[in-house]
């Protein structure tokens, strides 16, 4: 399903008038995550790995953020892969921030051959992934727990003869939004009733690695080797928000089954 631009600029001003309030510092990234962030959240971290991935591809690897939107991501992993690129096919969109001379508007299918495709986002129910598979040596991606993507509640590259390298946990922007809610804008919520509900808070953003099976290895050892000097402290501003509301790098959280702590890398 395609962006509405009528529904887009209603959003966009509700942005602005909260804009207008001075809201916390970044709260806007995961309360208004089309205008002022991703629909993902992320560290620094997760760039420095993304860009790790793709240098054990190619020294001087190829990049495209296949739906990139406004450039957030992407913008970020621009400043360890300066010739990283992004295609996204709904051109109006840029109605409400400036294109960048590195994004072009295009459709997955239009994606050329590359050593890298990143996927932060599918609409429900749209399924692009044999256009990556055919483009890319190694895919990346994001997706949520609530199946986001409309592919049986994934994002899998395993049919079209790639394989799963590893993967780890963070909070989808709902989870974070859903903290905010709670702690800054509902005021009718008792202290004891945000405790209660701070205690189930869950984290539904997987992040997953695919490459073809003659570069696997390569691609496996060169995320190993990057994570053995992993520097946390390495940070974005907007981490800050992350931490306080209790999704913090490496936190484990009670309410999960499998990969309790964030971030942890699991190949």
């Amino acid at each position: 399903m395609p962006f509405k631009l009528g529904d887009l600029r209603q959003a966009f001003s509700a942005y602005q008038d909260f804009l207008g309030k001075n809201p916390p510092a970044h709260h806007s990234r995961y309360i208004f995550p089309f205008f002022a962030g991703s629909y993902f959240a992320y560290r620094k971290v997760d760039v420095r790995r993304v860009a790790a991935l793709a240098k054990s591809v190619n020294e001087n690897p190829s990049y495209i953020d296949v739906g990139c939107g406004l450039g957030d991501f992407l913008a970020r992993v621009r400043e360890f892969l300066p010739q990283a690129t992004g295609i996204e096919k709904e051109g109006g969109i840029f109605e409400f921030g400036k294109k960048p001379d590195y994004v072009q508007v295009a459709g997955a299918e239009q994606c050329p051959a590359v050593d890298v495709v990143f996927v932060g986002w599918m609409e429900p129910g749209t399924d692009f992934r044999r256009h990556v598979a055919k483009a890319a040596k190694c895919v990346i991606t994001t997706f949520d727990a609530g199946g986001q993507c409309g592919i049986n509640g994934g994002c899998e590259y395993d049919e079209f003869g790639f394989e799963q390298i590893a993967w780890w946990r963070t909070p989808s922007w709902i989870d974070v939004n859903a903290e905010l809610m709670n702690r800054y804008y509902t005021p009718s919520l008792a202290a004891e009733k945000k405790e209660q509900l701070a205690k189930l808070r869950g984290a539904h953003n997987f992040w997953y690695v695919y490459a073809r099976p003659e570069i696997a290895g390569r691609v496996a050892s060169g995320l190993k080797t990057h994570l053995a000097t992993e520097n946390a402290k390495e940070r974005y501003d907007f981490e800050s928000v992350l931490d306080e509301c209790g999704f913090g790098y490496m936190e484990e959280l009670s309410t999960l089954t499998t990969a309790k702590k964030l971030w942890e890398v699991i190949f």
